[in-house]
């Protein structure tokens, strides 16, 4: 899909895939998550998120949810550690009406005292119901153990204690402070005339006042590897085992994702799955996986198995890790990995409103975005000694991270 590029005066970028689909979808893309929250805002990020819903300078909560929804649409959000997005999906020919909705929801919300009471207790029963979930809780434990006295490091919901005393004043700070409109981008895909995605881009997005980003991000500091168990009421141990890794920036990003999915990738022929689940029936789910960001990256492995396997298992994640490190690939086994995963992001290309997700992240740090022959030859640029510099560097296991819940 070729993607058209605009801006607009006040710094709010413009990102547009045409297609011949009946459904077309849109989304508001914001640099800013909990990684620019300070301490005492731990979790306002994500508040913001779920309460822009609330209410609105012409729209009450419901008539927000039942704007789309009445014409067959979907309205949705989430926080991650550096981005808030909002994003929709609804026919072709209710674009006019999704894109007045997310600049109404996005830049004229007037977020209740009322709502903002109620939605609390929603987020504190999400916190509960997070905490009911091992596997889940894991992964932020595992990078607040990775980032230790750093706000990379902190759980996207935040706590209870910092929830229960958001105030309206303090939404309408951290928004000011890092709602700008330099870091934002409006991305859409569907079968609609560019033109019209700039008119109505225009019309809305143009009337929000500039708001260039000023503020620098607190720096990632150096952190030693650690190693801590927890104990947790639980039938099974889980593990996470993992590093630091290449940030966006870093041109090894590409070889990273290529052996992580060879480690522990979603196919069922990973290394891992192999070995674990395949050949000894030890764990139900075991995956790696590599998340870059603006200045920093996070590579993990996670199993979950019974207790009484859980050296067994720890062992072979480790063998395998060792392996990749130790012998490099072959002719073939390097081919079918580069085929593997041109295959699974073209399948992933055909979902449009991931495609568009991930375009409006894309443009938001590199200006731009890559076609898919164009990170295809990236990967088939790759070669077996390179692969196996990478492995050495990342999967050494003086240099990794684990957390067990036991």
């Amino acid at each position: 899909m070729v993607f058209e590029t605009y801006s607009l005066k006040n710094g709010i970028r413009i990102v547009h895939g045409r297609n011949t689909s009946p459904v077309a979808y849109c989304s508001i893309t914001i640099n800013a998550g909990t990684r620019d929250e300070l301490d005492k805002e731990h979790g306002i990020a994500h508040f913001i998120e779920h309460v822009i819903f609330k209410g609105t300078k012409r729209r009450k909560a419901y008539h927000i949810t039942s704007r789309l929804e009445d014409v067959g649409g979907e309205l949705n959000a989430y926080t991650t550690k550096e981005e808030t997005v909002v994003h929709a999906m609804f026919l072709k020919e209710d674009f006019h009406r999704a894109v007045e909705l997310l600049y109404d929801i996005v830049f004229r919300s007037t977020f209740p005292e009322k709502e903002l009471a109620k939605e609390k207790d929603v987020i504190l029963d999400e916190i509960n119901s997070y905490k009911d979930s091992p596997a889940e809780l894991i992964f932020d434990d595992f990078e607040e153990l990775l980032y230790p006295h750093h706000p990379f490091g902190r759980n996207i919901l935040g706590t209870k204690r910092y929830i229960k005393g958001f105030t309206k004043d303090d939404i309408d700070t951290f928004i000011k402070r890092n709602y700008n409109t330099d870091q934002i981008v409006f991305c859409s895909i569907g079968d609609i005339p560019f033109k019209r995605v700039i008119r109505l881009a225009q019309r809305y997005f143009g009337l929000v006042s500039a708001n260039l980003r000023t503020q620098v991000r607190t720096p990632i500091i150096p952190a030693a590897p650690k190693y801590e168990e927890v104990k947790k009421s639980t039938y099974q141990k889980h593990c996470m085992i993992g590093s630091r890794t290449y940030d966006l920036k870093d041109d090894n990003r590409i070889g990273m994702f290529l052996l992580t999915n060879i480690l522990g990738g979603p196919g069922q022929n990973s290394r891992l799955n192999l070995a674990l689940r395949e050949r000894n029936g030890l764990a139900y789910n075991v995956e790696a996986s590599y998340s870059p960001y603006s200045d920093t990256g996070v590579f993990s492995v996670y199993f979950g198995t019974d207790k009484a396997n859980f050296e067994r298992a720890l062992n072979l994640v480790y063998a395998e890790m060792k392996n990749l490190s130790d012998k490099r690939l072959g002719v073939l086994q390097l081919a079918k990995a580069k085929k593997q995963l041109i295959g699974q992001l073209a399948i992933a290309a055909e979902n449009s409103e991931a495609l568009m997700l991930n375009a409006a992240r894309t443009f938001m740090f590199y200006n731009s975005i890559d076609s898919l022959s164009e990170i295809n030859a990236r990967i088939e640029a790759i070669s077996s000694d390179y692969l196996l510099h990478i492995a050495n560097e990342i999967l050494d296991e003086k240099n990794l991270s684990t957390l067990i819940y036991k």
